[in-house]
């Protein structure tokens, strides 16, 4: 299955399979038509998006759980989760935040010069240019982690009981450098070429791969397997999606248009990819922050942070979604000069988005002992870890509305394709503000001050990230966006949050069973927070109803293939 814009002519190869423009539409005359396929194309990409992230993150809860049952939340699993500090910081620079900030731009620019007859082709010369040399100098850092194994376990976590576990665990991981920054490259391109499935099932083949490995090894290798695995699933990450995108560039390519303004031929600057890591490493210390406070705590600290962090990003993940789609629409309209289409687009994108996270974070909040209880609470995983980690990740979730902005409004100032310095301050602010609250904090209130200070930070970074958006600050075909609009439509779901946490969490606590507890929190959440948030006129309802009524339409008419 490929998803494409089905109306485009020629849109089975190259960059035709596009999201038309609003130049487009007028240069053709056909403005209602193009933006209905426009709609089309955006819910098929979603429902296909959401629905291999939704498998991938069962399988990252099933991943858990195993590690959980297997393992408990000992000093072997903090020793791993310590390693497990590379593939975080991989796969957000080399997938998340990095390289897709980096390349989308970069080959939605590709592909315009390509569609107005640039000569040769433009986006087989970008490959060529870029893959070899990215290529050396993820292998170079994997060897480099690898043999500063000791010393980076003793820099990120100086008071863990087994520094030679995490090690030798660390060794195994730094597999995933190269691993991961191929699959980043591929899921760019893919997604820049408009074709989501490969790339949206990157999670489920990395999951699959960590879960047998624990299975098949552990009882050989202890903890080591979960490491082990993580080498696995990087290397499966690029096989699922080399396929799609060796098709994408030996395919013929499309005639051009001839039509639209000129792209200028602007080649990935050093300043850009800069900007764009420094910010990524930036955001992902926050990690060390809170690894290396929780360090210094009783054994299993580190293991109760992380737990609670994996199931309450859940929302925040599912959330962003919708702007993983779009962000190729915006770095596209952008390309040719549409900058009201892209403001537009993103404004809508933040308005579903926070509408989606306040929702998931109700849920988390009311029904946090249940979920954690019905996960884990098995094998090596005590009821005291459960009231443990249940109590840091309500904390923890009061945070993902400023996770969820970040991770939006990160887009907008890098889908022009030129470097911007003001996404890392902004993000250097937050991690003042996280590690200034955690170190007065933890030695008070544990892991909670911890999961507390992140909770402030990031919300800083969202509002200064927000703030920052009012003017253009790459030149004239860059991105703003209207502020007070915004801060409106941001505005109206959240007392409906903040009822329906109250319910869910009393309706969720009258229950002994957990999965009778969890089942109706949630329901009594959803029926509270959706008609409030209706209520109050939140435009994300209306942006999604009118999605599952496109899905819904093409279904019937057997359109998806």
């Amino acid at each position: 299955m490929t998803v494409r814009p089905s109306h485009t002519p020629g849109s089975g190869t190259g960059g035709a399979a596009t999201v038309p423009s609003a130049r487009a539409a007028t240069l053709t005359g056909d403005g209602t038509q193009a933006t209905s396929a426009s709609r089309k194309f955006l819910a098929r990409a979603t429902l296909v998006t959401a629905s291999l992230s939704i498998a991938g993150s069962v399988l990252g809860l099933v991943r858990d759980q195993a590690l959980a049952r297997l393992f408990g939340a000992g000093s072997d699993t903090d020793a791993f989760l310590v390693a497990w500090t590379v593939p975080e910081f991989a796969a957000t620079l080399l997938i998340e935040d990095g390289l897709a900030l980096i390349l989308i731009p970069a080959f939605s620019m590709a592909l315009a010069r390509r569609a107005r007859g640039a000569p040769g082709d433009p986006v087989r010369a970008l490959v060529a240019a870029t893959l070899p040399r990215l290529g050396l100098a993820f292998a170079a850092v994997a060897a480099v982690v690898a043999g500063t194994a000791p010393y980076l376990v003793r820099a990120l976590a100086p008071g863990l009981p087994d520094p030679r576990l995490a090690a030798d665990c660390t060794r195994l991981t730094a597999i995933c450098v190269l691993a991961f920054g191929l699959a980043g490259y591929c899921s760019a391109a893919l997604r820049a070429h408009r074709r989501f499935l490969a790339p949206a099932a990157i999670y489920v083949a990395y999951n699959a791969g960590i879960i047998a490995a624990m299975f098949l090894l552990g009882a050989r290798w202890g903890v080591r397997s979960a490491a082990a695995g993580v080498a696995a699933g990087g290397c499966l990450m690029v096989a699922v999606q080399l396929p799609s995108l060796w098709r994408q560039l030996t395919s013929p390519t499309r005639p051009p248009r001839g039509t639209g303004a000129d792209v200028e031929d602007r080649p990935v600057q050093l300043a850009l990819v800069a900007s764009v890591l420094l910010f990524a490493l930036c955001r992902q210390s926050q990690v060390l922050v809170e690894r290396f406070l929780a360090s210094h705590l009783p054994a299993g600290a580190i293991s109760h942070l992380n737990y609670a962090q994996k199931v309450a990003q859940i929302p925040m993940t599912l959330s962003l979604m919708v702007c993983t789609v779009t962000f190729p629409v915006v770095a596209r309209a952008l390309a040719d000069g549409d900058t009201e289409r892209a403001r537009s687009r993103v404004q809508r994108d933040l308005a579903v988005a926070s509408c989606g996270v306040l929702l998931g974070m109700s849920a988390v909040i009311a029904c946090a002992p249940q979920m954690v209880e019905l996960l884990f609470q098995r094998g090596a995983f005590t009821a005291s870890d459960t009231a443990a980690t249940a109590d840091v990740m309500r904390v923890y979730a009061l945070g993902l509305l400023g996770q969820t902005l970040v991770g939006a409004l990160t887009r907008s100032y890098f889908s022009t394709g030129r470097p911007s310095w003001y996404p890392l301050g902004a993000m250097a602010a937050g991690i003042a503000v996280t590690s200034g609250i955690g170190a007065a904090t933890v030695g008070t209130w544990g892991v909670s001050g911890i999961a507390a200070a992140n909770a402030l930070g990031i919300t800083v970074t969202a509002a200064l990230l927000l703030v920052g958006l009012r003017t253009p600050r790459n030149g004239p075909h860059s991105l703003s966006i209207r502020i007070r609009p915004v801060l409106a439509e941001l505005s109206r779901p959240v007392h409906a949050a903040v009822v329906a946490t109250v319910a869910g969490a009393f309706v969720a606590g009258r229950l002994q069973s957990p999965v009778a507890g969890l089942m109706t929190g949630c329901l009594t959440v959803a029926a509270v927070f959706v008609p409030l948030a209706w209520a109050s006129g939140a435009q994300a309802f209306a942006s999604a109803l009118r999605s599952v009524r496109t899905v819904t339409r093409r279904l019937s008419h057997g359109h998806f293939r």
